[in-house]
């Protein structure tokens, strides 16, 4: 299992919005960043992710699981995007913010504090478990 993270405006798609989709979960479409659709298509159905919410609140927020690897985009008609689908998990007990992250030494080396503007990123096993920690999230 890889893990992953997957970054969203919460005025444009919120954890709670992905929470109501249950367990049919709904397609992470509108990526338009080739290296965020390189590693969706590197995504295994049963990979987890964390949900980040960007803009004012920079936090993770909730774990989802990958429930479909990358199909066309349904949002557009270029066949260059796909997609996967995802599902809600877990709800963080206490959100991760991203001055937690860039405190944390144990996580010096995130991509979320490397690239971060990228959309779709991986996660490391270590900082996963780290995170799960600080969140009061299952690993």
């Amino acid at each position: 299992m890889r893990y992953w993270l997957f970054k969203s405006e919460p005025s444009t798609w919120s954890w709670d919005d992905q929470r109501a989709k249950g367990d049919a979960g709904e397609e992470w479409d509108g990526v338009r960043n080739y290296q965020a659709r390189n590693f969706m298509r590197e995504m295994e159905l049963g990979d987890r992710g964390f949900f980040y919410h960007s803009q004012k609140e920079k936090a993770i927020v909730g774990t989802v699981e990958v429930i479909a690897k990358a199909h066309p985009d349904s949002s557009t008609d270029d066949d260059r995007w796909e997609c996967v689908d995802i599902k809600a998990l877990e709800t963080a007990q206490t959100p991760v913010t991203l001055d937690e992250i860039k405190s944390d030494p144990r996580l010096s080396e995130m991509v979320l504090i490397k690239n971060s503007r990228l959309s779709v990123q991986p996660v490391s096993a270590e900082e996963w478990r780290v995170i799960c920690g600080l969140a009061g999230l299952p690993l």
